[in-house]
């Protein structure tokens, strides 16, 4: 996936690497802890949020866009307090 602006086009990955080089920077003598749950539960919510808006909150459309079964989406859905 990549993000287009008017001057180019910048995939997502690069983002998400910035935004892990930032949060390591900020630990300084801490250590990381589940941080796969954590990068996950930040992306996962506001994906599923988008997608949900984009299929006009039709959760079979939204699972079909996903590539998600429809319970497994429900199961998301209720994990993150989406309605």
């Amino acid at each position: 996936m990549e993000i287009t602006n008017k001057n180019n086009s910048i995939p997502l990955s690069v983002y998400v690497k910035q935004s892990m080089e930032i949060y390591f920077s900020q630990l300084s003598d801490h250590d990381a802890v589940n941080l796969h749950a954590l990068v996950i539960s930040e992306v996962e919510k506001p994906l599923l949020e988008v997608a949900l808006a984009h299929s006009g909150y039709n959760q079979t459309k939204t699972a079909k866009v996903l590539g998600l079964s429809r319970s497994t989406l429900r199961k998301k859905l209720e994990l993150y307090g989406i309605s």
